[in-house]
């Protein structure tokens, strides 16, 4: 009967204890305020960075309050949160801080006995380094994962990453090493090697207490596994006595029950029992109601082993008369549920930046396809400006050659008159030697026909042999003279084609022929202040007089020649950008006849 009632209370304690702790929870009178911990300041950050939307900042705080969980030796949780921290840090781009993260995932996930994912884990962290130690340290703890049934060749990689976090004083990851080279000794039965490696340990774990606590515990659970009882238990009790001297009720509570342990195989079950009430009665006064309950559970499993129900029974009684108040101090539980209410606050600070970076994506999205839009339309309306100044300048190339060419008909028809003239004349040699210069002339002008500018030294020659035609026909009319200013350099002077022409033929044909005396035609080329002053004087009837006697036709003939002259000079000036200036006077009295003064600027280029 007294172990079915001992059985029935047992159940009822472990159905109700969390349960009401958390119903009591509820109820907790309000206290003064608890210092923060660094869990609760990692959180506190991350919320703040969640609500700015601060990338960077929301990285950085993952990464710290998972090395908070990984600190109270919650794995999952801490692998949860360097996976978020990995997350936006390769949306960062941060490349040193996804590698460091991505070994911290590895960590933890072999501190989670899942292989391999950590080792895809480590050899990603390799892969993605940028410097080759940490690339080669990376790689050996993947290789030391896969030859785990090879102990010896897992040493090998453990030696090599010793060697290398050293170099890189990283002293945290090198107590890591030892400490896995010490496990490493321990599967080959080499407690001394592995206790010497423990020791190497501690020596650069000197800035984690928790680490040092955790490798000295080791230390005494191979000194118990070889029957050194006494050295286990003066490492467990000196830990004992620091945390004493720290106030570190956790650790102490830790301690008694390995001291209980190391009692209980030692075959001195009263200083064990002593120990485990110590530790329970510790736990139960601070609060802690889960050691309360593991120690309360192995003083009855003791107790019953040995049949004494009573001594249980009294414990449970106990347990249950202090049960409100040790679960109303619980800071584990109130830092659980805290946590609780929190990491929901995080969940929805995640969901609302996911929603922000959604809308951010939509409308950086339309935006880049509005300035898409519009810049496609630029495009397009340069592309249609581009092809309407194309089609312009082409008509106005199309009108410039056909003004040029306008002048050619009129020029062979006289041409081809005198030549009748000659032969109408029997001057068969004048006729001969006529066509001849006129065929060359001819030749000369149709080559040009296409060029809007040609060198100067062509033009004189074309204009020489065109005055040459034009003295042969009214020899006694007129001579004329060209000449050229030394300065130019003829060959690579360019000048507009057959601008000078038609006022030499107005020259001659509306001023000298009228002249009952001879006549003289004078062209100059002149270079003045870098431009090209073209003078035609002629000292026939002059302006005034040649209207006179001008028919109808003639006046027409004249007035478009003009105008085809100054058109032919507009569309130059326009096409090419040039100052081409043109002007036509009449001498004053006692002198008689024209000064005609084309003005070029100096051109060596089209």
């Amino acid at each position: 009967m007294k172990s079915l009632r001992l059985g029935f209370v047992l159940y009822v304690m472990l159905l109700l204890l969390f349960p009401m702790g958390m119903m009591a929870q509820d109820s907790i009178p309000k206290k003064k305020a608890m210092p923060v911990s660094k869990m609760s300041k990692a959180v506190i950050s991350l919320e703040k960075s969640l609500d700015k939307n601060d990338e960077g900042k929301i990285a950085e705080n993952y990464e710290q309050l998972a090395n908070e969980f990984l600190n109270k030796g919650d794995n999952a949780k801490a692998e949860e949160y360097f996976k978020k921290a990995l997350t936006s840090y390769t949306k960062l781009k941060r490349v040193e801080d996804k590698t460091r993260v991505t070994r911290s995932i590895a960590k933890v996930q072999e501190n989670q006995k899942n292989f391999n994912s950590a080792i895809k884990n480590y050899e990603a962290a390799g892969a993605i380094s940028k410097d080759v130690r940490e690339e080669k340290i990376n790689l050996n703890d993947a290789n030391r994962l896969k030859t785990q049934a090879a102990p010896v060749s897992q040493a090998v990689y453990v030696d090599s990453n010793i060697e290398l976090l050293k170099k890189e004083n990283k002293a945290e990851e090198v107590a890591e090493a030892y400490v896995q080279k010490a496990e490493n000794s321990l599967k080959q039965k080499d407690k001394s090697v592995a206790i010497e490696s423990y020791k190497n340990a501690l020596a650069y774990a000197k800035d984690k207490p928790e680490s040092i606590i955790k490798i000295k515990n080791e230390i005494a659970n191979v000194y118990a596994s070889d029957n050194q009882f006494e050295k286990a238990i003066g490492i467990n009790e000196k830990l004992l006595a620091e945390a004493v001297t720290k106030n570190d009720f956790n650790t102490q509570i830790k301690q008694l029950q390995s001291l209980a342990t190391l009692y209980f195989k030692k075959e001195e079950p009263n200083k064990a029992l002593v120990s485990l009430k110590e530790a329970y009665n510790l736990a139960s006064k601070k609060g802690n109601s889960a050691e309360a309950k593991n120690t309360l559970s192995a003083l009855a499993k003791y107790y019953k082993s040995n049949g004494n129900e009573k001594e249980s029974m009294a414990l449970y009684e106990q347990f249950f008369q202090n049960f409100d108040e040790l679960i109303q101090s619980d800071t584990t539980l109130i830092n659980a549920k805290t946590f609780h209410v929190t990491e929901g606050k995080i969940r929805q600070l995640e969901k609302e930046k996911s929603l922000k970076d959604e809308l951010i994506t939509k409308k950086n999205t339309f935006n880049y396809f509005l300035l898409g839009s519009i810049l496609l339309l630029l495009l397009l309306f340069g592309f249609i400006v581009k092809a309407l100044y194309a089609i312009k300048t082409k008509n106005k190339e199309i009108a410039l050659q056909s003004l040029r060419r306008e002048m050619n008909p009129h020029f062979i028809f006289n041409s081809l008159n005198s030549v009748n003239q000659f032969i109408s004349e029997n001057k068969e040699l004048e006729a001969n030697k006529y066509l001849t210069s006129y065929s060359t002339l001819m030749r000369d002008m149709m080559e040009n026909s296409n060029k809007d500018f040609i060198s100067l030294d062509k033009e004189v020659e074309q204009l020489k042999k065109y005055l040459d035609l034009e003295h042969l026909r009214f020899q006694d009319k007129f001579d004329f003279e060209i000449t050229v200013d030394d300065h130019f350099d003829a060959e690579s002077v360019l000048v507009p084609n057959m601008i000078i022409q038609p006022h030499l033929e107005n020259a001659i044909w509306h001023g000298l022929r009228y002249l009952d005396k001879k006549g003289f035609l004078k062209l100059q080329f002149k270079l003045i202040a870098d431009k090209i002053v073209v003078i035609i004087d002629d000292n026939g009837i002059g302006l005034t007089k040649s209207q006179e006697l001008k028919t109808i036709n003639q006046k027409v003939h004249e007035s478009r020649g003009l105008n085809n002259t100054n058109e032919r000079i507009g569309l130059l000036n326009e096409l090419y950008k040039k100052n081409i200036t043109f002007e036509i006077k009449e001498k004053g009295l006692p002198e008689s006849g024209t000064i005609v003064q084309i003005v070029f600027p100096l051109i060596d280029k089209i």
